[in-house]
């Protein structure tokens, strides 16, 4: 949400007594978990990261496999393979299983009992909530108190890049094992971190307010330009049903002056994901959907150009019968 919204900025004396273990107490309150299980970290990719190397290095089964359901958030299976997993979307046996929740490319948030299901065979389990906020879902995080890693992050739903502040939640019977790979790995948080923080948190039904004021017509242009498909409940969506190579769409899209992402990157190489944080998406999207279709046509051999194309109509006339149409 960056460039969308703000956070609140703390006072300097806030600056001058913030407590990280005053953050670690509000953090585990919301979260319902006991505070020894929840650690702080500079952001989640620092947590996950220390998550998977903290696992590698203590196998209890021997596997080294990492469950991957595709497409998937790319740091997850690229921290699980360095840290020597190998990542993998077969069922079966696996020593870790990592999971985005809500889904990132695809926005969308798995019952519990899809992702116990999908997890069940994996002797752990890391689910990163990085978007959990923008789906007003509860945390997972007692879920499974005896497998399961749960890591989280302010830079997303709060807008929070400079506030620099993640957190982990690992397993009951592992907390006085990471309690000390955690005393050495990594660094205590800067006091400012810790207050902005602690100041986000109180303002959290403001910026649920401003964040929703954001979406909620960007969820709707989605929705008339997708007709039948779920609506987005995380900050993203995926556009699988394209046909085309997502690196060359990305280009076109580029070229057009529309940013989206290639689904290469997410382990889906026929999709590109959108972001819907920002207040010109509608418009945005009106503007992909031309450059999308125009790039269906001539793979078809279709070079001639219609205007506005199908799913641009039905983006326009959602959007017109809603708060008014694309720019």
């Amino acid at each position: 949400m960056v460039g969308s919204i703000e956070h609140p900025a703390p006072t300097p004396r806030a600056v001058r007594t913030a407590d990280p273990e005053e953050l670690r107490r509000v953090l585990a309150d919301d979260l319902r978990v006991d505070r020894r299980r929840l650690f702080l970290t500079h952001g989640a990719t620092e947590a996950n990261a220390a998550v998977l190397q903290f696992l590698a290095r203590r196998p209890r089964s021997g596997r080294r496999t990492c469950r991957v359901a595709w497409p998937e958030y790319p740091d997850l299976a690229d921290t699980a393979r360095w840290a020597g997993f190998r990542p993998t979307d077969a069922p079966g046996p696996a020593a870790v299983a990592v999971l985005s929740q809500p889904r990132n490319p695809e926005g969308d948030l798995w019952a519990p009992e899809r992702l116990l299901r999908w997890a069940e065979a994996a002797d752990q389990l890391l689910v990163d909530e990085t978007f959990r906020e923008f789906a007003g879902a509860p945390s997972l995080a007692g879920l499974l108190p005896t497998r399961l890693w749960l890591t989280g992050t302010f830079t997303k739903f709060y807008a929070g890049d400079d506030i620099r502040v993640g957190f982990l939640v690992a397993p009951e019977n592992a907390v006085v094992e990471f309690a000390q790979y955690h005393a050495l790995v990594l660094d205590r948080l800067a006091n400012y971190s810790v207050a902005s923080a602690l100041a986000a948190l109180r303002a959290r039904p403001r910026i649920r307010r401003e964040v929703e004021r954001v979406l909620a017509p960007n969820r709707a242009a989605w929705t008339a330009a997708f007709p039948g498909e779920p609506v987005p409940v995380g900050p993203v969506a995926f556009d699988r049903r394209t046909g085309l190579d997502g690196d060359a769409l990305a280009r076109a899209c580029l070229a057009a002056s529309v940013l989206v992402c290639p689904g290469r990157l997410f382990g889906a190489p026929r999709g590109v994901r959108l972001g819907l944080t920002r207040r010109t998406f509608p418009r945005d999207l009106g503007a992909y959907l031309t450059v999308r279709d125009d790039r269906a046509r001539r793979a078809t051999g279709r070079t001639s150009r219609r205007s506005p194309s199908p799913s641009a109509r039905r983006l326009r006339a959602g959007t017109d019968r809603g708060r008014g149409g694309p720019a």
